[in-house]
């Protein structure tokens, strides 16, 4: 990563979490953005010359807090909402938190939830977002300005639900913090891999969640479900991306791995019905727990797809499910599932490099080249992009 992408990313990760701090404070979405983007631009500017600072942050809070002084001077009302901004300190352990919920009140549209939350509490970009989606950015713009104008009007209040209140929002902040983690575990933009920022944040609000809310199943399941993965990622950037089946299985957290099973086991025998988080970290540990690759129990792994489309259909995982499909039935039969989602996946680059894989399989080299073209074409990610380059200059020699 060059200098300049290292210096991007250090601001956009501090700055998103700053609005969330700002918007706690305040209490106002617009306001808030617009000092933390007079710091960003500030920052891009001397940054390059002085050094990032050792604490980014308060470098961007104080500012920030410079740029609302001057406010003042033309919006006498801001006054006092801007000495709640003095001292600076990172926000309570459960600031966020509330803020999620808040983001995530009823009265909103639910992707308008998810997609205000990703952004203000999460400092998402609206490309990240869009991708997460798989939306246009204006669509996605237009619901984040949409969801914070009716806060605002509405005076949806800043807080964390009562016990009555928690079930109609807990869907949408598992959600929120679901891709988070997404984006955290492979990025959708062109300047990095991975977020470990964007993944400790995800577990943390997480492991939030679970001690306000330790009986709810799926608040476990999906702790379980991002400590499975972590616990893997140091084989699978080693330094560039490694697929699971060629990963050094003993550079995996091992412990992790017996832990977040023992978590998901606990709660199973609780609950006997399992949600989609908790499937989910199900087939993470099929994964886990397999010493080899070739151990891997792919009839389990079908089987646990098949419940998950039961609770939660949707096209991203009946394409995963066909990759468990081609090991159990072979890869004929799942590329005429894989096929069935040509046009509701045709832009998502994991379609077509699926695709590519089936089709070598199948001896059909010339249609296995166009497909992983098509998913180099649309990949982002430069660790998905580097291994697509590698299989496309393996299929020319």
């Amino acid at each position: 990563m060059s200098s300049q992408d290292e210096l991007a990313r250090v601001v956009r990760d501090h700055a998103g979490r700053l609005t969330g701090a700002l918007v706690s404070l305040l209490g106002d979405f617009a306001a808030a953005e617009d000092l933390v983007q007079d710091a960003v631009e500030i920052a891009l500017k001397r940054w390059p010359v002085e050094g990032i600072p050792e604490r980014p942050d308060s470098w961007l809070f104080t500012v920030a807090k410079r740029r609302g002084l001057d406010v003042l001077r033309r919006q006498e009302n801001y006054r006092t909402k801007l000495a709640l901004l003095e001292p600076y300190e990172p926000p309570p352990a459960d600031d966020r938190l509330r803020l999620v919920f808040t983001c995530c009140h009823p009265a909103l549209a639910r992707e308008a939830q998810i997609a205000l939350t990703l952004r203000v509490v999460c400092g998402l970009t609206t490309g990240q977002i869009a991708a997460a989606f798989l939306a246009s950015e204006s669509a996605v713009a237009q619901r984040i300005t949409r969801a914070k104008r009716k806060i605002t009007d509405a005076g949806i209040p800043y807080r964390i639900p009562r016990d009555d209140e928690l079930p109609e929002r807990l869907t949408e902040v598992l959600t929120v913090i679901y891709l988070l983690f997404n984006e955290g575990y492979l990025s959708s933009t062109a300047d990095r891999a991975h977020s470990r920022d964007l993944v400790d944040d995800a577990e943390w609000l997480t492991a939030l969640l679970h001690g306000l809310l330790p009986n709810e199943p799926e608040v476990a399941g999906l702790l379980a479900l991002i400590r499975l993965h972590r616990a893997r990622t140091s084989a699978r950037f080693a330094p560039n991306l490694v697929l699971l089946a060629d990963q050094d299985r003993t550079l995996w957290d091992h412990t992790a791995i017996t832990e977040a099973t023992a978590l998901l086991t606990r709660t199973a025998r609780r609950h006997h019905a399992p949600g989609p988080y908790q499937l989910q970290a199900a087939i993470a540990a099929c994964h886990s727990e397999a010493a080899t690759w070739d151990d891997t129990d792919w009839q389990q792994i079908l089987v646990l797809y098949d419940m998950l489309l039961t609770l939660q259909p949707s096209p991203v995982t009946c394409l995963h499910r066909t990759i468990a499909l081609s090991y159990v039935r072979g890869s004929a039969t799942a590329l005429t599932e894989l096929d069935v989602l040509a046009a509701e996946l045709d832009t998502y680059p994991l379609f077509h490099a699926t695709r590519g894989q089936f089709l070598r399989d199948l001896n059909r080299r010339t249609e296995a080249h166009a497909a992983d073209e098509r998913a180099a074409r649309l990949t982002t990610n430069p660790a998905q992009l580097d291994l697509l380059q590698e299989r496309l200059e393996g299929e020319t020699r």
